[in-house]
Order: C-alpha cells, then structure tokens, then sequence
C-alpha cells in the first residue's frame, strides 16, 4: 500500500483545489441568504463551480412566463416521487426536489405571479459551470417529420430497427423497457459469451438484417441518421397515418458528431454549420455522406409508440416534453425534474439574429453528446420550423440552477481540507529576509516608486513593498565558508563479518 500513497495524496490535493476553487466563488454574504430554510445536507457538483445569486442579479428573471415552467415541473414531479433512491442518491440534487415537488402538488398556482413566488420560495439560486468557465453551451434538438413505409418499396428501402434481442448491458435484463444511452453494449453468443456489438457501418451492410426487427422504412440514410441523433420522429405512413417511434438504446460505440468532422477537415465553415448544411451536403455527395456517416459507428434502435399526433414526445424522464422548457442535460450529474434558467442571446427568428432567451427550463431528458454541468439540449417541438431553428444552436449561455433549500451549497466548502502551503511560501517563512543595514543601503541598486517590488515567498497580487523597504538580492551577504578541521584520529576500521549460510544438501 505504500507505494500508493503519494498518488492518493495527490488526488486529494487536486479535488480539494478544485473544490476551493468552486467555494472562492461564493460570496459570503449568501450566509445570511434566506434564514428561514435550514439547509439538511451539502451540495456537491462534480466538475463544475457555483455561485449563489439573488434573484434580483438574474437578468431575464422577471420577464419569463414562470406558469408555463409552473406546468412543466409539476409534470415532472410525479416521475421525481416515484423514482427510487439508489438512482439519484449520487447526484447533485440527490432526492432534494421531492419535497418542491410535494408542495407543487397541492399548491393552488393560476397566475405568473404565484408561479414565481413558489420558484422564489422553494428554490434557492445559484449560478453553475463547467469548472475554469464562465458560461454553459446550447444546442436545439427537435422531433422529424419524415416519410416512411411499414413495408419495404422501391422508395422506402432503409430499416429503422427495433432492438435485437441478442442486445445485452450488464445490469439490465434483455426485457427493460429502456436501456442507458452510454456505456458498453454486448453481443451475447450463446449462453456465455460476450462480444462488442455490431457498428453502424456493419449494420448498414446488412448484419442484422432479414430477423424481423424492422418497424418501419425510411427514404435515406441520411433520414435515419438525423432520426437517431433526434431521438424520436413522426413517420407519416403511405395511407395518412402517423407512426411514433422513441429512443430505446444504442450498439454501445460512443457518439462522433458528423458536423465537426466537416469542420476540421474544412468542408463546412464553423460559422456556418448547422444540421441544414450537413444535409445539403450529403444530399450532394452520396459517396461522402457514406463515409462521414460511418465515422459516427453509434447506432440506435426503436420502439413503437402509442401517441397520437397531438402529443408531444417523452422524453427520458418518462413524461411528455414541453417545446420551449424542456432540455436534455447529462444525466450522470443532474437529476431530471431539475429547473434551470437559461440565460442569454440565440438566432431564433433567423441564422443572424440575436433574439433575447431568458427562460426556466426544466431536465426532462438526456443525450449521449450531452455532458458536463452547463450544457443543455434545448427542445423546440416536432416539424419543419422547429428543425430549422434547432439546428442553428451552438451558443455559450448563462446557466442557473434551482437549488432546494434543503441544500447548502457552502456546507461542503466548509469542510474540505484546504490544499498544503506551496513549499516556496514554506522556505520563505523559515529563512526570513535580512533587513539592510545602513551602511549596505548605497551599494544597493534603488527601485522607482513606480515598479514595486514583491518580497520573496509572496505570491503574485499581494500588496507591495515601497521602495525604500525593498530587499535587494545583491545586497545579501553569504555566510563565511567553514574552516577546514582535520582530526588527528585515525579512521576507525570497520571488519565486516560474512555470514555463510549453508544450504541443506540434497
């Protein structure tokens, strides 16, 4: 174990850094923030900072319609009760919002007004990023439209899949309703073995083709490829019909976004990209798109659903999402039902506009290209318009997260130990400076007032030292060499016995 234990040491320093990092953010007066709530237990984010902010500090916050997030919370809230809580006693918020959400239940809320006293009441607000960073990213996802056959023609002739049953994830039997979106994913051989699943390329090419498994077909590959990176589509069938289809889970091989290929190998612009372009693009260049297709070997898989036209898609929470207030945040970290207000500008009404967004968004689902703790998908509904706007978002947003006070977001800075003293700061306070004496001050090149001088051991941004106190390293004397001092005594010889050992004979 010995050997281990610098290596442990180290991490501890690195995660108490990261951690007075986050706590130096907090302002000290957020002590006295709302005295009435007496916080249970610590709020801890893995990767990311955080600063409390009054409500009053948040722009946009008295603008937003806080009854339609009203709505969308409360929805989510019967998914929050039911949850168990092995499944999100890891996370952030922990089994926090349960006591909101019991209030939401019962309260009587008909008006803006009373829907941002509940927010304002039971939720503190505290400003969240990535770790080093300032703002949180965006992007749009929607649900498609498209055309589609229940059975193969000559127009529709690419499957859309149902999950194979030789599908398997440790710690799910084959028969879950919904598997997770990472993580690995086997192929069962037999009874025993085990074996990565197919990519998109071997499935393209027919691998589990001819088993049964197609729901329905589509026109293109490109088709399905913007279906599976969605999530869930519309499929309107030959005879008017619409047939719903939602995510079910996927072959195990993580997420590679197409468009940023096109962007490091310089086809499309960054400024310019958006999922309208990547389509052109592969519409214009069908061998292309084949390969920048497979580059991305993540697959997903269908299930059918029983939705009527009218209903919106549910999201992974379990409940229908709200277009305009729902998003996808990575669920590792943040529990859904979680409200986040969304902060900043985004090209809603065209590709240049800088349309003002302030908006309390609530997690309802999640992506495998979604992680981190300021980042969201944000959801805009099902068609056309819905697509064009989506496609557009790749903005940097203010992001703040809704707290229940039952946490404390200072309690954990409080108890994590800070990091050791910088072993310069350490030698400095053993080996004190010498002051000058008189006599040495001539010989000693002066400093203009204008360029103070830092004594040594102090770090950068401490207050300077005035010239006349400064301590010039020239004028430090050395300590005289020590004399030599021979010793009459003759060296002591030490006899060095060898031990034998005798090995037993054979």
């Amino acid at each position: 174990m010995a050997p281990e234990a610098p290596a442990d040491r180290y991490r501890l320093k690195r995660c108490a850094v990261g951690f007075c990092v986050a706590v130096a953010l907090v302002p000290v007066a957020v002590e006295a923030h709302d005295s009435r709530h007496r916080p249970d237990w610590p709020l801890e984010i893995t990767g990311g900072q955080y600063m409390p902010v009054a409500w009053s500090d948040i722009a946009g916050w008295n603008d937003d319609n806080h009854l339609d997030a009203f709505k969308a919370f409360r929805a989510s809230c019967r998914a929050v009760t039911a949850r168990r809580i092995a499944e999100v006693g890891q996370k952030a918020l922990g089994v926090s919002l349960r006591e909101p959400c019991r209030a939401a239940k019962i309260a009587d809320i008909s008006n803006d007004a009373k829907a941002r006293a509940f927010f304002e009441t039971r939720f503190r607000a505290v400003r969240i990023s990535r770790l080093g960073e300032t703002d949180g990213f965006v992007t749009g996802y929607y649900e498609p439209i498209i055309d589609g056959s229940r059975t193969r023609t000559d127009v529709y002739t690419v499957p859309v899949y149902r999950r194979p049953s030789n599908l398997f994830v440790r710690g799910f039997t084959q028969s879950a309703s919904s598997l997770p979106n990472n993580g690995p994913v086997y192929r069962k051989i037999g009874r025993r073995k085990l074996v990565p699943y197919f990519d998109r390329a071997e499935i393209e090419d027919g691998a589990i083709a001819g088993r049964g498994l197609e729901i329905c077909w589509l026109k293109s590959q490109t088709d399905l490829l913007f279906t599976q990176i969605q999530g869930s589509a519309r499929v309107r069938l030959e005879d008017g019909s619409t047939l719903r289809i939602n995510y079910d889970s996927y072959n195990g091989y993580p997420y590679t976004a197409v468009g940023r290929i096109l962007i490091e190998r310089n086809i499309i612009p960054k400024d310019q990209m958006s999922m309208q372009r990547i389509r052109q693009w592969m519409n214009e260049n069908p061998d292309g798109a084949t390969e920048l297709r497979r580059q991305n070997r993540s697959y997903v898989f269908f299930r059918e659903v029983k939705l009527s036209d009218n209903d919106e898609a549910v999201g992974a929470q379990g409940v229908p999402l709200a277009p305009g207030r729902s998003i996808a945040v990575d669920k590792s970290l943040h529990v859904y039902g979680t409200p986040f207000f969304i902060e900043g500008e985004l090209p809603i009404e065209s590709e240049q506009a800088k349309t003002p967004f302030h908006r309390l968004m609530i997690a309802q689902d999640t992506g495998s290209a979604i992680l981190g703790p300021a980042r969201a998908d944000l959801y805009f509904g099902a068609g056309p318009e819905a697509g064009r706007v989506s496609g557009r978002l790749r903005h940097s947003m203010h992001f703040v997260m809704l707290v229940p006070n039952s946490l404390d977001p200072l309690a954990r800075g409080r108890t994590m130990p800070l990091p050791e003293i910088r072993p310069s700061a350490r030698i400095a306070k053993l080996f004190p400076p010498k002051t000058q004496k008189p006599d040495d001050r001539k010989a000693a090149p002066q400093h203009p007032a204008s360029s103070p001088v830092t004594p040594a051991g102090e770090p950068a941004g401490t207050a300077p030292v005035s010239a006349g106190k400064a301590v010039s390293s020239e004028a430090a004397r050395l300590p005289a060499a020590r004399p030599e001092v021979r010793s009459d005594r003759r060296p002591r010889r030490h006899h060095h016995h060898r031990r034998h050992w005798h090995r037993p004979a054979r």
